[in-house]
C-alpha cells in the first residue's frame, strides 16, 4: 500500500468511525478495534498509550485520538486526513440538524431514536473502561486500583479542580517509573 493509499484509507476510516461511532468516549473502542484488531497497525500497548495522550489535552477525544493515530501512521499528513475524517461527518450532521431542527424536535421517532443512541454509547464507553482497566492492570493490580479509587472518590465527593487530580495522577506515575527503573538497576 503506498502512501497516498494508506491516508485515504485513514481519512475513510476515522470518517466512518465517525459516522457509526459520533461520541467521544465510544469513538475510541471503535478506534481500537479497528487499527489495532482490524489492521493491526497497532499493538494494544500502544493503543492505550495514544488514547491516554488524546485525553490528557484539551479538545475533542475523537479528534485528539484521530491526529494522534494518524501522525503515528503517516506523520502530518496522517494526522490531517484522520483529523478532516473524524471532524467531517459530525459538521455535516451539524449542518442537517440545524437546517431541519424545526420539523424534527417534536418528532416521537427522532427522539427514540436518540434514547436508543445514550444506551448505544453507554455501552462503547464501558467497552472503553474494561479495556482500558485490563491493560493497565496486566502488570501490577493494586496500584492502578489505588489511583483509580483516589481520583473516584475526588471526582464524586470532591468539588475541586481537576486539574489537581490530573496532576497529581502523572507525579503519580513519574514516581512509579522511577520505582520501576531503581528496581531494574538493582536487579
Amino acid at each position: 500500500m503506498n502512501r497516498f493509499q494508506k491516508l485515504l484509507l485513514l481519512f475513510k476510516t476515522t470518517f466512518f468511525i465517525s459516522m457509526s461511532a459520533n461520541s467521544g468516549y465510544a469513538i475510541l473502542s471503535v478506534m481500537k478495534n479497528t487499527f489495532v484488531d482490524k489492521y493491526g497497525w497497532f499493538r494494544e500497548e500502544e493503543m492505550a498509550d495514544y488514547i491516554a495522550l488524546a485525553q490528557s489535552v484539551p479538545g475533542p477525544i475523537g479528534i485528539n485520538a484521530s491526529m494522534v493515530v494518524g501522525y503515528q501512521s503517516e506523520g502530518i499528513c496522517g494526522a490531517l486526513a484522520a483529523v478532516l475524517g473524524c471532524a467531517l461527518p459530525p459538521l455535516l450532521v451539524m449542518i442537517a440538524v440545524t437546517f431541519f431542527y424545526s420539523r424534527i424536535i417534536d418528532n416521537r421517532i427522532v427522539s427514540l431514536f436518540l434514547k436508543g443512541m445514550q444506551y448505544g454509547v453507554a455501552a462503547m464507553i464501558l467497552d472503553v473502561i474494561v479495556s482500558l482497566f485490563i491493560n493497565v492492570t496486566k502488570i501490577d493490580l493494586i496500584y492502578p486500583l489505588c489511583i483509580i479509587l483516589i481520583s473516584f472518590i475526588y471526582i464524586r465527593f470532591t468539588d475541586c479542580s481537576l486539574f489537581y487530580l490530573a496532576l497529581s495522577c502523572i507525579i503519580a506515575g513519574v514516581v512509579k517509573a522511577i520505582m520501576i527503573k531503581k528496581v531494574k538497576e538493582n536487579v
